[in-house]
C-alpha cells in the first residue's frame, strides 16, 4: 500500500475489516510499498513516483449503517440525483448523531480509485451544497494523492459533515479522566479549557479545584467538570475566548465534557462512583512519562477495562525526560494492553493523520487504544489530542438512543444543591426516557422505600436554560420549594407509571479477582451500581464457607441502611405490570462494581427475579443471578 494512504486511513484492510489484534497498530504506514495482496512493480510509461504500489489499495466494503459514506464524485448531478444525495446526507448525520464522514474518490465496494484536481473541485462544491441544503458544515479533514497507473494526480479526499440536530443545543460528549495521583490530569484538563500552558508548577490546575485543601495539597479528591468546545469548523472554544460557559455553548457545536477524577487510592471510591454513576462515552488515562504505570494506573484501568468504558491513554509530562525515557514508558505501556486480560491493539499518534485515523479506529473498534505523548508545559504533541477530541464521534449509534428515548423517564440523582431564589436542585444523567420542563415524577426509594411526589421546574444544560432533556444527557434540575432533607444521592427520579420495584437484599454470582485474605460470611462491602453507592454486609456464601482470590460463588448481601432501586436495565416487562417470581429478563444489565480496602469483584446482571418480602412495606428482595463478566487476566494487569 502506497505510504500516505496507509497513513490516511489506517493500514490494510483485510476483507473482515478492523487490524489484527495482537501487534501495534501504526497508523504513519512507513516503509510499506506495495498493495494488499498484489505484486510490486512500476508503470513503464507512466510518471514514476519513487516506486509506489501499482495495485490500489482497499478499504472495507460500504457499509449502510453508520454514519461513513463512500463516493467516487459529486460532478454536476441531476435535481433527481441532487435530492437523492441530501436524502442520503440526513442519514448519514442521523446514524452519527450529527457528524457524518465522506470518502470522496472510494467506490462502494472500497477501491481507492481518487479523482483528477478538477473533478475533487466540482466534487467538493457539490458537497458543500448539499451541506447548506440539511443546514450543516463540512471541514476537509484531509487530503491524500494516489499514486499508481496515471499521469495526472489523482486524490482522495476526507471529509467531515456536522451538523448540530434539531432536538439538540450541541453535540455531547462525555470523557472520564484517570490516573495515578500526580500524573497531570487536572492539569492538563486546565490547559485545554483555559487555553493557557502550564507554568510547571500546577498553576493551569488552580480554577478546576474545589476545595481548600485541594489546593493547598494539589490533589484531586472530588469530581469535578470541565467543558473543552468545538465549533463548526473544529475550532477550538474555551475561556481563552468566551468568559462564561454559557457562552461555550452558544459558540460551540460540539461540547467535551471532561470528568475529573481523583487519583490517589484513598479517593477510589469516589472515581468508582464517578465512573458508573456518570456514564461517561469513553475515558482518558493519563500516565506520567517519568513514573510510568504506578500507583493507581493498573487499578484505574482495571476499572475501565471490567466497566467496558472504551479508553484511550495519554503518556503527559514529556518535557520532564529524555526521549528514551519516554519510549520506555510507551512500551511499557503496550506490552499491558497486549496482555490477554486487555486484549487491545495500541495506536501511537505522532501526527495529525494519526490523530484522525485514531479517532475513527477508536469509534469502530473496542480494541483499538490511541496513545498520545504530549506535554501541559511546552504544549508539544497538544494540537494532536484537540484533532483527536474534534472528530472521535459519539460512541453510540442513533438507534440505541431512540429505544432508550421510548421507555419511561428515569434520572439518576447524583448530586443535590441549594440555589438562592431557585431552590434545590439536583444533578445527574437521564438514564431514559424524555423530561421536559414541568413534568410530574417520583422521586425515591426513601428509607421507609417510598417514593414522593415532585414537580420539575426548570432544566439547565452545563449552565444554559434547556426546555427539554434526552436519555443519555447529563443535567441539573431545579426542584422549587421541595425539601433537601428529604433527597439524597443514589435516588432515582421516575415516571409515576413505571411503578419502580425496590430491595434490600439480593443475591449475585461473583468471582473474587483480588484479596489479600479469604473473603467470608459478615464481610462489608460498598456496592457500586450506576448511581448506587452503600455499604453491604455478606449474608451467605452458597455452596461454600469462604472464598480465595480467582475463586466464584453465588453470594447473598443486604444493604445496611435503606432499601435501593436495583433493576434490569435492558428488561422488557410491560410497565403496567409486577415482575413475579415466574417472570424471568435474560437481558444483560450494566455491570456493579463492589470494593473493600484492596480486593475488588465485580457483578454482571443477567436474569432477574423479584420475590415478595411482606415484613417490608413495599420492599421486596431481588435474586439476581449474574453470569460472569470476561476478565480471566486482571492478574496479569495488576502484576
Amino acid at each position: 500500500m502506497d505510504s500516505r494512504v496507509s497513513e490516511l486511513f489506517g493500514g490494510c484492510c483485510r476483507p473482515g475489516g478492523g487490524p489484527a489484534v495482537g501487534g501495534t497498530l501504526k497508523a504513519r504506514g512507513a516503509g510499506s510499498t506495495s498493495g494488499c495482496g498484489g505484486p510490486k512493480g512500476k508503470k513503464k510509461n507512466g510518471r514514476n513516483r519513487g516506486g509506489k504500489a501499482n495495485n490500489p489499495p482497499y478499504l472495507p466494503p460500504e457499509a449502510e449503517d453508520g454514519n461513513i459514506e463512500y463516493k467516487l464524485k459529486l460532478v454536476n448531478p441531476s435535481q433527481y440525483r441532487f435530492e437523492h444525495l441530501v436524502t442520503q446526507m440526513k442519514w448519514r448525520l442521523q446514524e452519527g448523531r450529527g457528524e457524518a464522514v465522506y470518502q470522496i474518490g472510494v467506490e462502494d465496494n472500497g477501491l481507492l480509485v481518487g479523482l483528477a484536481e478538477e473533478e475533487m473541485r466540482a466534487s467538493l462544491k457539490t458537497l458543500h451544497r448539499m451541506a447548506e441544503k440539511v443546514g450543516a458544515d463540512i471541514t476537509v479533514l484531509r487530503e491524500r494523492e494516489v499514486d499508481y497507473d496515471s499521469d495526472m494526480p489523482r486524490k482522495i479526499t476526507e471529509v467531515l459533515v456536522r451538523k448540530v440536530p434539531d432536538n439538540q443545543q450541541f453535540l455531547d460528549l462525555r470523557v472520564a479522566v484517570l490516573g495515578n495521583v500526580d500524573s497531570g490530569k487536572s492539569t492538563l484538563l486546565g490547559v485545554l479549557t483555559q487555553g493557557e500552558l502550564d507554568n510547571g508548577r500546577g498553576r493551569a490546575r488552580l480554577n478546576l479545584f474545589r476545595h481548600l485543601h485541594e489546593i493547598q495539597s494539589g490533589r484531586t479528591s472530588s469530581i469535578s467538570f470541565e467543558i473543552l468546545g468545538f465549533n463548526s469548523k473544529g475550532e477550538v472554544v474555551n475561556y481563552s475566548d468566551s468568559r462564561t460557559a454559557e457562552e461555550i455553548c452558544e459558540s460551540s457545536s460540539k461540547m467535551i465534557t471532561f470528568i475529573d477524577l481523583a487519583g490517589h487510592h484513598k479517593y477510589l471510591h469516589t472515581t468508582i462512583f464517578g465512573l458508573t454513576s456518570y456514564c461517561p462515552d469513553c475515558a482518558l488515562l493519563l500516565v506520567s512519562a517519568n513514573t510510568g504505570i504506578a500507583g493507581t494506573t493498573r487499578e484505574h484501568l482495571g476499572l475501565a477495562l471490567a466497566l467496558k468504558v472504551p479508553f484511550f491513554i495519554v503518556v503527559s509530562k514529556i518535557d520532564l525526560c529524555a526521549k528514551t525515557t519516554v519510549e520506555r514508558t510507551v512500551r511499557q505501556l503496550e506490552r499491558v494492553l497486549k496482555q490477554p486480560g486487555c486484549h487491545k491493539v495500541p495506536m501511537l499518534v505522532t501526527s495529525e493523520d494519526d490523530a484522525v485515523t485514531a479517532a475513527q479506529q477508536f469509534a469502530q473498534s473496542p480494541n483499538v487504544t490511541p496513545i498520545f505523548t504530549l506535554s501541559s508545559v511546552s504544549g508539544e504533541s497538544l494540537d494532536l489530542l484537540k484533532v483527536f477530541l474534534n472528530i472521535l464521534p459519539p460512541l453510540t449509534n442513533s438507534k440505541e438512543q431512540e429505544e432508550l428515548m421510548q421507555q419511561l423517564t428515569e434520572f439518576q440523582v447524583d448530586e443535590i444543591y441549594t440555589v438562592p431564589e431557585v431552590g434545590t436542585v439536583v444533578g445527574g444523567t437521564l438514564s431514559s426516557g424524555i423530561c421536559r420542563e414541568g413534568d410530574q415524577l417520583v422521586v425515591g426509594p426513601t428509607d421507609d422505600g417510598c417514593f414522593l411526589e415532585l414537580r420539575v421546574c426548570s432544566i439547565q444544560r452545563n449552565r444554559s436554560a434547556c426546555r427539554v432533556l434526552r436519555a443519555g444527557q447529563a443535567a441539573t434540575l431545579a426542584l422549587g420549594d421541595f425539601d433537601r432533607a428529604l433527597l439524597r444521592k443514589g435516588m432515582v427520579m421516575v415516571s409515576p407509571e413505571m411503578n419502580p420495584t425496590i430491595c434490600s437484599v439480593f443475591e449475585a454470582e461473583i468471582v473474587l479477582l483480588f484479596h489479600a485474605t479469604t473473603f467470608r460470611r459478615g464481610f462489608q462491602v460498598t456496592v457500586h451500581v450506576g448511581n448506587v453507592r452503600q455499604t453491604a454486609v455478606v449474608e451467605k456464601i452458597h455452596a461454600k464457607d469462604k472464598l480465595r482470590t480467582g475463586e466464584k460463588a453465588v453470594v447473598r448481601f443486604r444493604f445496611l441502611k435503606h432499601p435501593e432501586y436495583l433493576k434490569n436495565c435492558a428488561q422488557k416487562t410491560p410497565h403496567n405490570q409486577r415482575i413475579t417470581r415466574s417472570q424471568k429478563c435474560s437481558q444483560s444489565c450494566y455491570p456493579a462494581l463492589a470494593q473493600v480496602c484492596h480486593f475488588l469483584f465485580l457483578l454482571v446482571c443477567h436474569q432477574v427475579t423479584f420475590k415478595h418480602v411482606p415484613a417490608l412495606r413495599k420492599r421486596q428482595d431481588t435474586n439476581l443471578k449474574h453470569n460472569i463478566l470476561s476478565f480471566p487476566s486482571l492478574h496479569l494487569v495488576n502484576k
